[in-house]
């Protein structure tokens, strides 16, 4: 039987002990805080080449399939004492946490392990990025003007009147 808390929920087996995925046992299954999922949890699994997440947002099931090539790297953040690596990707909401420690060494070669895996470059980090700037929703040529009228010869300014000087005027009367 498993202890409920007051704030946290249900504490999972293990739950006091620290953060660490083995890179070379992958596949990996294991749950992540989500401040955005319902619950506060979502499901990550590990993989060589992809990443999988699932989560649940106001009642709504997902799945996010990210291809490891997507993330920017291996970053190390520090956090007090201890010191966390994680999977970062541009999106600070994707990003996936491997391992925390406060061994220097262990996180030195975790950090080079996980890197060696996925063929990613090792980061530093000192603060979580804020999220990117949302996409525009129209292409910088949207406002570039249609083919066909690109073709056509812009007009000339209207032309004035002839005046012809030194002559003399025929006006035509009733």
């Amino acid at each position: 039987m498993r202890r409920q808390t007051a704030i946290s929920g249900i504490n999972p087996a293990g739950s006091s002990r620290a953060l660490r995925l083995d890179p070379l046992s992958l596949p990996v299954s294991f749950d992540a805080q989500d401040v955005r999922a319902d619950n506060g949890v979502r499901r990550v699994e590990l993989h060589r080449e992809r990443v999988v997440l699932r989560r649940a947002v106001q009642g709504m099931r997902m799945a996010i399939n990210l291809r490891v090539s997507d993330f920017r790297g291996i970053a190390l953040r520090g956090i007090d004492d201890a010191q966390t690596l994680v999977l970062l990707h541009r999106d600070p909401s994707l990003t996936i946490p491997l391992c925390v420690s406060s061994d220097p060494d262990e996180i030195a070669s975790a950090w080079q392990t996980w890197s060696d895996i996925f063929a990613l470059p090792q980061l530093f980090e000192e603060a979580p990025n804020e999220p990117s700037p949302r996409r525009r929703r129209r292409s910088a040529i949207g406002a570039r003007r249609p083919k066909f009228l690109v073709r056509r010869r812009g007009g000339g300014a209207i032309d004035t009147a002839s005046v012809h000087r030194g002559e003399r005027e025929i006006i035509a009367r009733n």
